[in-house]
């Protein structure tokens, strides 16, 4: 059976909770609707129409106009840490769980709308998201899907003419993300803080029930329950790191609890390689540069195990965090190990890798064009791979690293085609860089014209397949790419 959009959301599981954890609150209703994207693969994905001439008043459904038969919405109550310093409350402050359903393969995924309006928990905010913000994540949410990193997904996107006021005057916009759970880290932070250790068990006990059973048998279920997070978080971290990934803002209420890619707000990809790249304008100290994702996703980890020490035994908590770096370390291996073409990974690689990313550091060298480029490596003859010293300014000290790469090569007798063809599976041709959003969000905010977010999403659907139609997503960005300033503003 098919649905549509108005009729297949049951109520969430999440909303079976005590009341301690929600407040039920309806969308304020979006003025002008206007189907900005629609997402016909996720749609076949939950077993709906992927027409979405098929869903009547799909717009105002979108924007919370309109709600499914059915529908409660609720914003959930949560708490966390805002760049070091912790926040009593935050909570879905623009965001509304209007339901859930299981899909044909039966995993069952919540519907959220970001940008429907006030809640309990909008602060001194508007409950708003602007069309900038919202094409961003849509795109973004779809582009990591594509890369297989795990991620929360976009459904639909909605704008209007209702202005919204931020650094400047923009226009309004509402996302309907997916997601199998919205929880964080922040949730159980919020019940710790507030001593309310009864509801902390209760959600704990929710997320294990519902996402990792196996805990249940374990002797210290609470403890198992903070390892399985820890190995899902660096996984997605060193994820993150493979492909150039910058979040932003990795505040510990922006965590999955299921370790997805959680709010897209000030991401970026790397262009020219920096590791102190800081892609968040609001972060004056780089906090959340690119090169510290991987020890920031633990000092979140620990504000997770502290938020549990009213359940489970301190030195097994303790335990699962020294375990961390060599989790982090496990998962990077690996994606470097595919990045590089490699059959298997060794002690000695890492200082290969490093030497790389020092002289990839010094040249500025884009990291997505090189590391797509490095497949056609040469480990054959006395060839200087020409295209490749082309990446480098000082190139007598990449020819010196090219020769440890090829014997490294030789000593495994990695065959070079099969080698080319592991290397353009891990190693994307395309990536949302922040000049390509920003195009399409020009287009939409200036002219109503949404073709480039289509565009760009089916291209970064399948982002490891070269396809002349998008050679101009593949190019060196422009010069003008410097000057995008990306903040926490949404």
């Amino acid at each position: 059976m098919t649905f549509t959009l108005a009729n297949f959301p049951q109520a969430p599981r999440f909303g079976a909770l005590p009341p301690e954890f929600y407040t039920r609150v309806s969308p304020t209703p979006l003025p002008d609707p206007i189907l900005a994207a629609w997402n016909a693969d996720l749609a076949q994905t939950l077993g709906l129409h992927a027409d979405p001439q098929a869903h009547p008043d799909l717009a105002h459904l979108l924007a919370g106009n309109l709600l499914p038969e059915g529908a409660s919405p609720l914003a959930s109550v949560y708490s966390g840490h805002q760049f070091g310093t912790y926040v009593p409350q935050l909570g879905d402050g623009r965001a509304l769980l209007i339901g859930e359903h299981r899909a044909p393969d039966g995993t069952i995924y919540e519907l959220q709308l970001k940008g429907a309006g006030l809640t309990p928990y909008s602060r001194m905010g508007d409950g708003r998201a602007v069309l900038r913000s919202s094409i961003r994540e849509y795109l973004c949410s779809e582009a990591m899907q594509g890369l297989g990193i795990p991620t929360t997904r976009a459904l639909g996107l909605v704008s209007s003419p209702q202005p919204v006021l931020r650094e400047e005057l923009e226009t309004a916009a509402v996302v309907l993300r997916v997601a199998p759970t919205f929880v964080r880290f922040g949730h159980f932070e919020y019940f710790h803080r507030t001593g309310d250790h009864a509801s902390l068990r209760t959600l704990a006990d929710w997320v294990i029930t519902h996402f990792y059973p196996e805990c249940h048998d374990d002797p210290q279920p609470y403890a198992a329950l903070l390892r399985k997070v820890a190995q899902r978080t660096a996984q997605l971290i060193a994820r993150w790191q493979g492909v150039g990934f910058c979040h932003g803002v990795l505040n510990s209420d922006n965590m999955s609890i299921i370790g997805l890619t959680l709010d897209y707000g000030p991401f970026g990809f790397l262009d020219g390689f920096d590791a102190g790249h800081i892609c968040n304008h609001s972060d004056h100290t780089g906090r959340y540069a690119w090169h510290h994702q991987p020890e920031i996703g633990l000092w979140n980890l620990h504000c997770l195990a502290q938020a549990l020490l009213p359940l489970a035994d301190k030195e097994a908590l303790t335990e699962v965090l020294k375990q961390y770096q060599s989790m982090f370390e496990v998962a990077f291996s690996g994606q470097l190990r595919g990045k590089l073409g490699l059959q298997s990974w060794q002690d000695d690689d890492w200082n290969l890798v490093s030497l790389l990313l020092e002289q990839m550091q010094k040249s500025a060298t884009d990291w997505t064009l090189f590391w797509r480029a490095l497949a056609t490596f040469d480990a054959e003859g006395d060839t200087r791979n020409e295209k490749l010293r082309d990446f480098f300014i000082d190139r007598p000290a990449f020819d010196a690293w090219t020769e440890q790469y090829r014997a490294r090569i030789q000593q495994e007798n990695s065959c070079a085609s099969l080698r080319f063809d592991r290397m353009n599976r891990v190693n994307p041709m395309y990536v949302l860089r922040n000049h390509l959003a920003e195009i399409a969000i020009q287009k939409a905010g200036k002219n109503g014209d949404f073709s480039e977010i289509e565009r760009l999403q089916r291209c970064l659907s399948h982002p490891f397949e070269p396809r002349d139609e998008f050679a101009d997503y593949a190019a060196t960005p422009p010069d003008w790419a410097q000057s995008i300033s990306v903040s926490c503003s949404s």
